[in-house]
């Protein structure tokens, strides 16, 4: 229960224009220091959970250790974890890509599902919680790569469950 009310507490923070991406180039120390704020911890985690969700736990875990192994000892860059996780999923998913989608951009997409008879559509759009007007900046051109998962009278989440990637704005 913690976590996920400070999950909620930093999806409020994003969801704000002058939010921050959880990875950004730095120029200066001071830079640096503002980067590592709760936003970035708890997003960052959110983001993992996300992640291990979708790819599965053992799958995750694979990647995780092939991460460590290659990097023990070392210094690395967050490419280099995604890097890993591809390793593992052999080009069946390119989890850098998705990933940069979430650590790149700042806030979090508003997923709207309507159903037509068995007709599902999804959309995605930029939340965002208020528009203060001096920090406004034009975000339409954001899109994530959004893991969805879902289930259906013949499948549930105890047997099985079916995973759809939203890489569009809208996709059926």
């Amino acid at each position: 229960e913690d976590f996920l009310n400070l999950i909620f507490k930093a999806m409020m923070k994003d969801s704000l224009n002058s939010s921050h991406p959880v990875s950004s180039a730095v120029q200066s120390s001071e830079q640096i220091e503002e980067m590592f704020d709760a936003l970035s911890y708890i997003k960052g985690a959110s983001l993992l959970m996300m992640l291990k969700h979708f790819l599965t736990k053992d799958v995750f875990q694979a990647g995780i250790e092939v991460y460590l192994h290659n990097h023990n000892y070392g210094s690395a860059q967050s490419d280099d974890l995604w890097d890993s996780m591809n390793e593992i999923t052999n080009g069946t998913l390119d989890v850098k890509k998705l990933m940069k989608t979430w650590i790149l951009h700042k806030g979090f997409p508003l997923v709207t599902v309507v159903r037509k008879g068995k007709i599902i559509s999804v959309q995605q759009e930029k939340y965002l919680y208020r528009v203060e007007p001096e920090n406004w900046t034009s975000d339409a051109s954001y899109l994530w790569h959004i893991p969805l998962t879902y289930i259906t009278s013949s499948c549930n989440f105890t047997h099985c469950t079916n995973a759809y990637l939203l890489d569009q704005k809208s996709g059926k």
